[in-house]
C-alpha cells in the first residue's frame, strides 16, 4: 500500500484530494442538457473504478500484509458485503435527496433528509446497543 513517506508527499496528496473533492460540480457544469440524477450515477461509477484502479495500483505497491487484496482477504465476508451495502445505500440516498431538491428546493428537502438521517442514526444507534 502507497504510504506518504514525507510531509510534502503527504502535503501534495492532501492539496490533490482536495482538488478532486470540489470536482464534482465543476464537471457537472460542463455538461448540457444531461439530468442531475444521470449524471450522478454516471460520476458514482467512475469515481467507483477509478477507486478500484487505485486499489489494485497503489493499494498494491509495496506488497506485503498491507497490500489491498490481502487485506480484502483477511477480511470477513459479510464485512466486505456491508461496506458494498453502505455504499449502495449511500448513493441512493444522494439519488433520493437531489430529487427532493428538484422537486421542493434546497432550503425544504436538506433539512428534512438531513433531520430523518439524523433520527434514523440515533434509534439504530440505541437499537444495536
Amino acid at each position: 500500500m502507497f504510504v506518504p513517506s514525507t510531509f510534502a508527499v503527504a502535503l501534495l496528496m492532501t492539496i490533490l484530494s482536495t482538488i478532486c473533492w470540489g470536482s464534482f460540480a465543476n464537471t457537472f457544469k460542463g455538461t448540457r442538457n444531461y439530468r442531475f440524477e444521470l449524471y450522478y450515477w454516471d460520476y458514482a461509477l467512475g469515481i467507483f473504478l477509478i477507486a478500484l484502479v487505485l486499489a489494485f495500483t497503489m493499494g498494491s505497491y509495496a506488497g506485503g500484509p498491507k497490500a489491498f487484496l490481502a487485506n480484502v482477504h483477511s477480511a470477513d465476508d459479510v464485512n466486505l458485503l456491508y461496506a458494498a451495502l453502505g455504499g449502495f445505500i449511500f448513493n441512493i440516498a444522494n439519488v433520493l435527496l437531489i430529487a427532493g431538491i428538484e422537486i421542493v428546493g434546497l432550503a425544504v428537502a436538506f433539512p428534512i433528509s438531513i433531520g430523518i438521517a439524523l433520527v434514523e442514526g440515533v434509534v439504530l444507534s440505541y437499537a444495536i446497543q
